[in-house]
């Protein structure tokens, strides 16, 4: 039997596809702001009732695209936050990542839950975005992973989980930490630790996980320029961008990766988190 919460996922990329797909088996669900040739027959797009009857919406990362519009890259058309409102009871739920004020303003009166503040999203997160890194990597540099230095920054959740990707690979990795805790955890990751306010220059491959500016100029003129730089934290980032690219040396900002390189998997992960909210609304009310 069905759960009697009603669903809509509206906008973004393939993930919200791949949600859609995974939540449609416990939940009445439908999708908007994807042409059609994109979405699989079984998850048809046809039928949407023209009065508000969803109880929810799935928005996706960023909610908003920069006209004010849903973010909708997978769409020929407009997805405008009344679209979706007329399709959502009042006081309905919008799902949505990395939230903002200008999408509390676009559904005032409605309930907002930012799954990519979640705990278990962002445990889930950190294996396809360190797995995502490591390609990149893979990609980028002309030599083995085995044997080579590597530098990463903060051991977070990804921090940690590239600590044991690379340690399959056999590289010789360090953890950059500010705290006992980071050092504790690169330990107990089978890696060495330094200060972060120690880091030196005898790194061919370095990943940042750390949001706030780590390698400016002055540190980034010590590494060669053959050492690649890959960021994986949000803004604004650990890297002055501009410095490296003035240095000649590559730096990649990469955001997003679990939708980029892991959309099945980044999908079913926002659709469990939904599930798990919405089953936690049913045990309250009974």
């Amino acid at each position: 039997m069905k759960s009697k919460f009603k669903i809509l996922i509206a906008g973004g990329d393939m993930r919200q596809v791949y949600c859609h797909r995974h939540l449609a088996a416990a939940y009445d669900t439908a999708i908007i702001g994807f042409d059609k040739d994109l979405v699989p027959d079984s998850l048809s797009t046809a039928h949407l009732p023209e009065e508000a009857s969803f109880d929810c919406a799935v928005l996706p990362v960023p909610p908003l695209d920069s006209t004010g519009n849903i973010n909708a890259p997978c769409f020929s058309g407009n997805l405008s936050a009344e679209n979706i409102k007329n399709l959502i009871k009042p006081g309905g739920i919008i799902f949505a990542g990395r939230t903002d004020r200008q999408l509390r303003e676009a559904f005032k009166g409605y309930e907002i839950c930012d799954y990519m503040e979640r705990e278990d999203l962002n445990l889930k997160n950190a294996v396809p975005t360190a797995e995502g890194a490591v390609q990149i990597a893979l990609e980028e540099l002309p030599v083995t992973l085995s044997g080579l230095k590597v530098l990463i920054v903060g051991m977070g959740r990804i921090g940690r989980a590239i600590a044991e990707i690379l340690k399959g690979f056999g590289a010789d990795a360090t953890a950059a930490v500010h705290n006992a805790k980071g050092a504790a955890n690169a330990r107990i990751h089978g890696i060495k630790s330094i200060c972060t306010d120690k880091i030196d220059s005898g790194y061919a491959l370095v990943f940042n996980t750390v949001p706030h500016i780590i390698f400016g100029r002055e540190l980034l003129g010590r590494f060669d320029e053959s050492t690649l730089f890959i960021d994986l934290a949000s803004k604004p980032g650990g890297i002055d961008f501009d410095a490296a690219a003035e240095l000649g040396i590559k730096a990649i900002w990469a955001l997003g990766l679990p939708g980029k390189t892991a959309p099945v998997t980044s999908g079913e992960i926002i659709a469990e988190t939904v599930s798990g909210v919405l089953s936690g609304r049913e045990d309250e009310n009974g």
